[in-house]
């Protein structure tokens, strides 16, 4: 059961403005758990959108020799020392550890030396060891979420000392999914920092032979990953990621130009929700046009409170860039509606590289039906202000974005509680039908899933639902791209930032006072649901007596 609103308290706006982007002087600098080490130098990236659509590789089977992991077989050529075993977060400061760095990369022996440099010692970057076991073959071992022994998916590293002409293995040995979109076709993404230089080309999609498997008897079990690339050039610096990388250091130069910026300004205020474990500041940002607010209904959105989601700071940043901008439907939206975002809700997660988990070392996206101030403030706080919210206005609209690594294409979960009408239920799937037309070529309403299950009672989509939110939903965003509309492609930072449009344009379409599209959106659903169940509901029934297990087996 949920809290009761008196648990929590009742804090006013925030108004705490400390450690805000200005326009002018340096970026705060991120905070780090004391323990971990951090590289001087500054780690970006270009935008680049691929002149052709990038397909899906031809899944491979079930990889038949697995590489050695034994240190024995190879030579250990980087190694950073974890957090020790059953350790939890103390304390942080800027720049993470204090004193000289280590050197966890083997020295090179000369310039004949072909083994390559790595290194994660930056914003989101987790590689723990690398095992050269082959001239140009390496197993890699990623670092777990801090103060965890587990959550690996997400990878961000960068290797150096390069070699054009070999093709190269990577093997990551512990994976913690049984199953990936790398075995539908899905590849990794690779970053070289002289073509970023010399042809303006960013992150592009590389990897052939790309597998995912089972590993030998580990227990629990770990999953492989292992995919032959080339690099561009020699001597080249280069970077492999799971997904488009998106920082808290991004965040905040995206936040200062807006700061900066006269005429986005005016109605977009940026405010600290509150601050991390790590004293991190969690943003929220308002935004409206000058005037009538105290009519406006409320839209609540928020993304990264699973910092490995990164596509959903993408999705994010197109919503902000189109809410922001001149069109005129931005401008109606800015009219209509009081906007609350919170564009990263887990910042010491994105900066220190974890997949799922906070510095608490559990999932914020299961702590919004605790009482946990102080081990969960991002999630404590923005309850609290809906809380607040709900009790001065409607709020028209939850959408909490995330990243799906087993199913391509975007889609919701929204909630269906059963039992509440037969109206309710069709409401439900309205606004994601909506998106669904809006969006033909990238978001899938087959996909979606209305039950509330018990496991996820604490996320953001079914608390703030259980609130009074009737329209709550997580978006889930596939690291793979889009099998509808003839496609067969990985999804672009481009694709990712439509996102952010389409949602506004559907919002419009949601709220339009003409309920032509609404009825239209009703009646589809109500057949899709009939055609769902396989049969007529039957003389005297409606949806309100069909179980969520019936609709969703």
């Amino acid at each position: 059961p949920v809290p009761s609103p008196r648990h929590w308290g009742s804090p006013g706006e925030p108004r705490a403005l400390f450690a805000l982007p200005s326009a002018r002087g340096p970026l705060p600098a991120p905070r780090w758990p004391i323990e971990c080490e951090v590289i001087k130098e500054r780690i970006e990236h270009i935008e680049w959108i691929p002149p052709e659509p990038e397909p899906f590789c031809h899944p491979t089977g079930p990889e038949q020799s697995p590489a050695p992991l034994g240190e024995e077989q190879g030579t250990v050529v980087y190694d950073l020392s974890p957090a020790p075993p059953g350790s939890s977060f103390t304390h942080a400061r800027a720049g993470g550890a204090p004193g000289p760095l280590s050197s966890p990369a083997a020295a090179l022996a000369g310039p004949e030396d072909t083994t390559l440099l790595f290194e994660s010692r930056f914003e989101s970057g987790n590689l723990q060891k690398a095992v050269r076991v082959g001239p140009y073959e390496y197993v890699l071992m990623l670092r777990p979420d801090l103060y965890t022994a587990k959550h690996t998916q997400w990878f961000y590293f960068r290797v150096q000392n390069t070699r054009r002409e070999p093709l190269y293995r990577f093997t990551i040995a512990n994976m913690a999914k049984p199953k990936s979109l790398y075995s539908e076709g899905l590849r990794p993404l690779l970053y070289s920092q002289r073509d970023a230089q010399s042809r303006g080309i960013g992150w592009r999609r590389v990897g052939t032979d790309v597998r995912y498997y089972r590993g030998g008897g580990e227990e629990p079990a770990a999953f492989r990953l292992s995919w032959a690339a080339r690099f561009p050039h020699d001597a080249d610096t280069c970077f492999f990621a799971h997904s488009y990388p998106y920082t808290y250091s991004d965040l905040q130069r995206y936040l200062r130009a807006l700061a900066g910026d006269p005429a986005r300004s005016r109605y977009c205020t940026v405010r600290a929700l509150c601050r991390s474990l790590a004293g991190n500041v969690i943003y929220l940002l308002t935004v409206t046009s000058p005037g009538g607010a105290a009519a406006k209904r409320a839209v609540l959105l928020s993304a990264r409170a699973h910092p490995g989601e990164s596509g959903g700071s993408w999705a994010m940043r197109g919503f902000l860039d189109f809410l922001l901008g001149a069109h005129p439907d931005a401008q109606l939206l800015r009219q209509l509606f009081l906007f609350k975002v919170v564009p990263m809700l887990n910042p010491d997660g994105v900066v220190v590289g974890n997949s799922r988990c906070s510095l608490a070392g559990r999932d914020p996206n299961r702590a919004y039906g605790t009482g946990l101030r102080d081990t969960f403030p991002g999630v404590w706080h923005l309850r609290a202000m809906v809380e607040r919210l709900l009790a001065e206005r409607e709020v028209v609209l939850y959408c909490d974005f995330h990243g799906h690594s087993r199913k391509n294409n975007v889609f919701m979960y929204g909630c269906d509680g059963g039992g509440a009408g037969a109206g309710s239920r069709l409401h439900q799937r309205i606004f994601p039908l909506m998106l669904s037309k809006n969006a033909p070529d990238k978001f899938s309403f087959p996909s979606c899933k209305f039950q509330v299950q018990k496991s996820k009672a604490g996320t953001g989509r079914v608390v703030m639902w259980r609130m009074g939110v009737s329209n709550s939903y997580t978006m889930e965003v596939a690291f793979g791209g889009s099998t509808l509309g003839g496609r067969s492609s990985h999804f672009t930072t481009e694709d990712l930032k439509s996102l952010g449009y389409h949602l506004c344009d559907t919002l419009l379409d949601f709220c339009d006072p003409h309920p032509a599209k609404f009825q239209q959106c009703l009646s589809e659903a109500d057949a899709l649901l009939r055609q769902r169940l396989g049969r007529e509901l039957g003389c005297g029934r409606s949806w309100s007596d069909v179980s969520m297990s019936e609709l969703e087996s």
